[in-house]
This record gives structure tokens, C-alpha cells and sequence, in this order.
């Protein structure tokens, strides 16, 4: 199954990012918010981001907006009553990334050092906020170095189970479709995507699809199992 593959095209959330996506009607945004020195009221923070959740939320599920999905500032500005300071909405940005993004377990990190020995590493992730958040954890975990090329959905508004995400880190790469394997633990995102681009995918995090090549109960039996496959 992968020992003619030469690069793994990664999602993150749930694949190898955890406890992300908090949001919800018991958070509390305005605690970090505040934190990074922000100004507005605690209780109109707690609107601001919650409304542009459910606006982007509601939204991310349609095919209508799969090519050109809503950056987080224009769900801010469509769902907000006020006109909120640049400067305060910076911080607002700022709290937003802070409640989607998660944390990477060490034991994930090590999976992916391993994985880099045998594969190209590459990243479609879909994420609402801008991506510097995601590229310092990244950094500080020493793992940004081992992607060969990368696509955040908030850099361009493509979100998955687009095609052209998978399409474009694959051209970045220079490799054939055939040469490459998505990673992900989505059915309709990943695996998704990744049929509509025509690349095999396999599942992780407990989903299940005839139409995978593969399922893993975590990427770290994944990595596990293709280490003693191709050793």
C-alpha cells in the first residue's frame, strides 16, 4: 500500500493536532482577549467572536462557498453591529486563532520525525483564522522544517473537500497524483478531497470508508505500521 508512495499530504485537526475548536456558548473569549491587552467589553468580545463563528460555521458546509470561503475578518465585519477599531480587531483575530487552534503531543511529533524518513511531508489544513499561530507552534516543536509544501485554507479560501488544495500542494511537489497519499481523519473533507483530486487516502482517528485505501485508529499507528512495512 506504500511503499511506491513517496509523499504524504497531512491534515492536522484530530490527525495531529488535538483539543481544538473551542468555541461555544459557555467560552469565555474575552479571558485571552484581554490577556493581549484588549480593550472592548467582556461581554461584546463574547459576541464578536461568537456571531463570526456561527457565520463561518454555517457557511462551511456548502458547496457554495468550497472555492471561496469567508475570511474570518469579513465574518467579523458581516456579523458585527459596530465598527470595531483595526487595532482592537487585530486582538480579536488574535483570541479567534487562539480558541481554534489545539496542541500537538509530543508522541505526535515524534511520528512525524519518523514519517519525514520515509516520506515528503506536505499540509492541506483548513483553518479560519491566519495561519502565523499554527506556523509558531510548528516552529516551536521543530516540525515547521520537515513540510515540503504546505496549503491553509485561510491563505486562500479553498477549504476541503475542494480539489484544488490537494491539487496545488501536489504541483508544489512535483510529483504525480499517484506518488502521493493523503493523511486525515475526515470523510467528507479528507478523503473527500482527496478523491475529488484523484489521490488514494488513507482515515485515522476512528473513520471508516470503503472508498479508503487504509484506516488507522491514530496517525501514530499509521507511522507505526509503515515503518515495519518498508523496514
Amino acid at each position: 500500500m506504500f511503499k511506491h508512495k513517496e509523499a504524504l499530504l497531512l491534515d492536522m485537526n484530530s490527525t495531529f493536532m488535538f483539543g481544538e475548536d473551542r468555541f461555544g456558548a459557555t467560552e469565555d473569549y474575552s479571558k485571552y482577549y484581554r490577556s493581549i491587552g484588549g480593550n472592548l467589553p467582556d461581554d461584546l468580545v463574547n459576541d464578536i467572536i461568537g456571531n463570526a463563528y456561527n457565520y463561518l460555521a454555517d457557511k462551511y458546509p456548502s458547496e457554495e462557498y468550497m472555492h471561496c470561503f469567508p475570511s474570518l475578518e469579513t465574518a467579523i465585519e458581516a456579523s458585527s453591529e459596530i465598527n470595531i477599531p483595526f487595532w482592537e480587531k487585530g486582538k480579536i483575530v488574535k483570541t479567534f486563532a487562539y480558541h481554534e487552534h489545539g496542541h500537538i503531543p509530543q508522541s505526535y511529533v515524534q511520528a512525524l520525525v519518523a514519517l519525514k524518513n520515509d516520506f515528503t511531508l506536505a499540509l492541506v489544513i483548513d483553518i479560519w483564522a491566519p495561519k502565523k499561530m499554527w506556523i509558531n507552534t510548528f516552529e516551536h516543536h521543530e516540525i515547521w522544517r520537515l513540510f515540503s509544501a504546505y496549503s491553509f485554507s485561510s491563505d486562500h479560501g479553498m477549504v476541503k473537500p475542494s480539489p484544488k488544495p490537494f491539487e496545488m500542494v501536489v504541483s508544489d511537489l512535483g510529483l504525480t497524483k499517484n506518488k502521493c497519499l493523503v493523511i486525515g481523519d475526515s470523510v467528507r473533507r479528507d478523503l473527500g478531497g482527496a478523491l475529488n483530486a484523484s489521490i488514494d487516502c488513507v482515515l485515522v482517528g476512528g473513520s471508516k470508508s470503503d472508498l479508503a485505501v487504509g484506516e488507522f485508529p491514530t496517525l501514530l499507528d499509521f507511522q507505526k505500521n509503515v515503518s515495519s512495512s518498508i523496514s
